[in-house]
């Protein structure tokens, strides 16, 4: 049928990366404050991980319609 095309999720587990790259951002360094490596650790982890859903959802598409 013609609406199971429309009807279909398209990169859904991009988005999910992005929303996970963004909890580990802000979520990670306030739950042991005391060791300030693991703090640091998880905000260059969450930036990398945000920055990799960022291109599967928007750069990556964008090279394909070009």
């Amino acid at each position: 049928m013609v609406h199971n095309e429309h009807n279909k999720i398209k990169n859904s587990s991009s988005f999910g990366v992005i929303i996970l790259g963004a909890l580990l951002l802000i979520l990670a360094p306030t739950i042991n404050p005391s060791n300030p490596v693991l703090g640091i650790s998880s905000l260059i982890g969450g930036i990398v991980i945000g920055g990799v859903g960022f291109y599967l959802k928007f750069i990556r598409n964008r090279e394909k319609t070009n």
